[in-house]
């Protein structure tokens, strides 16, 4: 099944080609006009060919998920060690926020048995850059429902024995039960309404009543240090499999092998009108993004190339946001436990859609998206029984295609 629609569709892309044994070329074509830039995936950004603002303190403007780079930045740092350094350099930069407290813990699912970790990735982004950062908006005591949304949900989930890491994609237009920041139930709606209008603590609830599964942390990641992160790598290395023009961006994107930069890795992630299945080939390409984002962080070096490493370290953590309960020091042994993980040891997989009656119109909330709720319920018994492997394996439908078939 393909849809057409500016919307999700279900079934994996088919490659466009066969890539070329050439390397790719030093620099990408100039970027073509793009003044009617479409929005973005996680949300409305404001054009690319704005001039640049300075930056700002940290979680401020265009919050969203490049997610992974969390898990990259741990991976990284506790390889090159000293502790001292990397808590009052590096690990100082990140914001920590109270995601859990609110929720009444007789709300919450039970704590999974053993080592595994599952964390919610999440983005959020706000059109005003003079905006509040989330933490200062939680400070404030109150939460202001509009301020934020978040249209990009994501489970990390890490085995026991840190071997592997398993992502998967919830539809943001996903039609399910909300849940406040106290963890009561409210409305269904979209699942992206829920950290709109009950914050970091409703987003969490909602997905842990979804999934069934603690979150045993939350990560967010400012979109604007998207950009910063891609260029400080030195770009990232990316297959086109077909020639697309996108008339929304104004820009043509060429098959071959490309390595982008930070502006034209924004243009590849945020394109979706000129997609065969809109959103759902969005979210693979982000997803795509991220995997070979940890390839290039990982085959980097961190040692021999010291300095591009540090830069790439500090563009993450300066625009990092994750609970107040993620001390420095989890992080850097989760780090030292993964730090032999590569591209090819990340599954991606998105979470099952129901067949059957796969999208809907519902009054007040548009176009939705219904997953299917047992398929759903086997993926995260897995995800909880820290079985994932296997059920990777019996459905390769889910996982996502190959880098040569993503549009």
């Amino acid at each position: 099944m393909t849809d057409q629609r500016d919307g999700d569709g279900a079934d994996e892309v088919e490659a466009g080609g066969d890539p070329p044994a050439t390397d790719p070329p030093a620099t990408d074509p100039p970027v073509e006009d793009a003044s009617d830039d479409d929005t973005s995936l996680f949300g409305d950004d404001e054009e690319l060919d704005r001039e640049p603002e300075p930056k700002r303190g940290f979680v401020r403007r265009h919050k969203v998920v490049t997610i992974l780079c969390s898990l990259l930045l741990v991976m990284a740092l506790a390889v090159v060690g000293g502790a001292f350094y990397l808590n009052h350099v590096l690990f100082g930069d990140i914001d920590r926020i109270d995601a859990f407290g609110s929720i009444d813990e007789d709300a919450r699912p039970d704590p999974a048995e053993g080592e595994a970790l599952n964390i919610l990735l999440a983005g959020a982004d706000n059109g005003d850059s003079e905006a509040p950062s989330i933490e200062q908006a939680l400070d404030n005591g109150e939460w202001s429902a509009g301020l934020y949304r978040s249209d990009t949900i994501m489970l990390l989930h890490i085995p026991a024995d840190r071997s592997r890491a398993y992502v998967v994609s919830i539809p943001r237009d996903s039609y399910v039960r909300i849940y406040d920041e106290t963890g009561a139930p409210t409305d269904k709606h979209k699942v992206n309404y829920a950290f709109s209008v009950y914050g970091p603590s409703g987003y969490v609830s909602t997905i842990e009543h979804l999934t069934d599964i603690r979150m045993d942390h939350l990560a967010i990641i400012d979109w604007a240090g998207f950009k910063d992160v891609v260029d400080a790598l030195g770009g990232v290395r990316l297959y086109v499999p077909e020639t697309v023009r996108d008339d929304s961006q104004k820009y043509t994107y060429q098959q071959g092998w490309h390595e982008y930069g930070g502006e034209l890795a924004l243009r590849y992630v945020r394109s979706r009108y000129a997609l065969p299945e809109g959103d759902f080939d969005r979210n693979r390409r982000q997803q795509n993004f991220l995997r070979a984002m940890l390839d290039k962080m990982a085959t980097m070096g961190a040692m021999s190339d010291f300095p591009t490493f540090l830069s790439t370290a500090k563009a993450i953590t300066s625009n990092l946001t994750i609970d107040q309960d993620w001390s420095n020091g989890d992080m850097r042994d989760l780090g030292w436990g993964m730090r032999g993980i590569r591209k090819d040891d990340v599954t991606f997989l998105e979470a099952p859609i129901n067949q059957k009656r796969p999208f809907g119109t519902v009054e007040g909330d548009g176009s939705v998206v219904y997953l299917d709720k047992r398929e759903l319920a086997n993926l995260f018994t897995a995800m909880r029984d820290d079985t994932m492997d296997a059920y990777v394996r019996e459905h390769p439908d889910l996982t996502l295609p190959s880098e040569t078939q993503i549009h």
